[in-house]
């Protein structure tokens, strides 16, 4: 069985997203990243930067911390969603996720919705670079059905965070393509069940 110890954030989306794509038994502990547990050292231990999702798979006995690790690996334990075949490319889109989508859309959090006024300048610098984000990620998508070809753990991941698109007031209707992905995605049972694992009728926003 694997255990996930997460949040009610688009990282840890990613994870439930995912387990219930490949149809794994599977048990939520929920981490009050609000009230510092991500800082004890019980949690720690398994995720030495304090950071949620991580899983512990119970059969093997072993945990990994790190939103797109713990993706590689259920993709490998489970065969779907990372094809040998087309690892190299989802690699490509997952890291960029990562790396990219991720970090900087936060930071847009942050400034634009969580923080509004408080900085003009880090408001103007990550809208733009957001709005740029969902530009990139149009042009991508205008070529391919899915990021990396077909639907992979690159989609997965990148998903929760193009969910949060009303804080960013960037207008995804704009983006024809990324529309399409986004709505597609946002249809799937795995999608909707997995989205809303620990908050109780929580909706994905539409377009």
């Amino acid at each position: 069985m694997i255990e996930i110890l997460t949040a009610n954030t688009p990282n840890g989306k990613k994870i439930s997203i995912m387990l219930e794509e490949i149809k794994f038994r599977y048990k939520v502990t929920k981490v009050n990243i609000n009230k510092g547990a991500q800082f004890e050292p019980k949690f720690r231990a398994i995720s030495p930067f304090s950071k949620i999702p991580v899983i512990i798979d119970h059969d093997k006995n072993i945990s990994i911390f790190e939103s797109g690790a713990i993706l590689m690996y259920l993709g490998e334990k489970s065969g779907k969603f990372y094809p040998e075949k087309n690892k190299n490319l989802i690699n490509q889109w997952l890291m960029g996720q990562m790396a990219y989508v991720g970090p900087m859309l936060g930071q847009h959090h942050q400034f634009h919705h969580y923080n509004p006024g408080k900085s003009e300048w880090g408001e103007d610098r990550y809208f733009k670079i957001a709005k740029t984000i969902y530009k990139d990620l149009d042009e991508r998508l205008e070529k391919n059905q899915f990021l990396a070809v077909d639907y992979s753990i690159a989609d997965i991941a990148t998903f929760p965070w193009i969910a949060r698109h009303e804080w960013h007031d960037i207008g995804l209707k704009n983006f024809k393509n990324l529309s399409r992905w986004y709505k597609e995605i946002s249809n799937r049972e795995a999608v909707i069940k997995g989205f809303d694992i620990l908050k109780r009728d929580e909706k994905i926003p539409q377009v």
